[in-house]
């Protein structure tokens, strides 16, 4: 089963909403073939719920991440990834000192993202057993100096800030999301792709 894993801090803010978004995107487009997604915190608050305002955040946007239990990051999640995006840069690293040949199945979201939209489209309707040989061609990119924006490569900590920050940040997540569906998996077919493939 390809699995993947996100990756923040406490695993009860960015991570949840990030994890749910996705999750919710595979089902729709693969059904119970979809791959596997869990977070985890570098710092995880094992057994706390998500946040009150990142439930809220995301179920206004269509997920629903009540029952969201944080876990910390382990070695042998990072182990059992396919692919490993985290939301900030220090996660990342993070991930690439605790085991370091999975340094180049790890980036940021805006990172992947980016490395993805500089390679050629991935065809309408791929399928997920493409997802290792795009993840391969953007660590090629990003191997290359492509795909990084060191002004603009996190996505912020909403932790302790009012509701429409973490409204804002799941309207990041969600649009970053929209397009890392795209670049792994193309279009849907008998759609021209919501979200357009940018340079970002």
């Amino acid at each position: 089963m390809t699995s993947i894993l996100v990756v923040c801090t406490g695993n009860i803010c960015r991570s949840p909403m990030a994890e749910g978004f996705l999750r919710d995107a595979l089902l729709r487009r693969f059904g119970d073939r979809a791959p596997t997604v869990t977070s985890a915190g570098t710092m995880g608050w094992s057994g706390s719920p998500a946040s009150p305002e990142s439930v809220i955040a995301a179920g206004e946007r269509g997920s629903d991440i009540e029952g969201h239990i944080a876990r910390e990051l382990t070695r042998a999640m990072i182990e059992r990834a396919d692919l490993i995006v985290s939301m900030a840069g220090e996660h990342r690293d993070a991930v690439g000192v605790e085991l370091p040949e999975a340094a180049a199945r790890t980036f940021t979201l805006k990172e992947l993202v980016r490395a993805l939209e500089a390679l050629p489209p991935a065809p309408a309707g791929a399928d997920i057993g493409g997802l290792h040989e795009r993840v391969a061609a953007a660590q090629g990119v990003r191997a290359q100096g492509g795909g990084s924006n060191p002004h603009d490569e996190d996505i912020s900590d909403p932790l302790g800030l009012p509701l429409d920050t973490y409204r804002a940040i799941a309207w990041e997540l969600d649009e970053w999301n929209g397009r890392l569906m795209l670049g792994l998996f193309g279009a849907e077919p008998g759609t021209s792709g919501a979200h357009a493939q940018e340079a970002g």
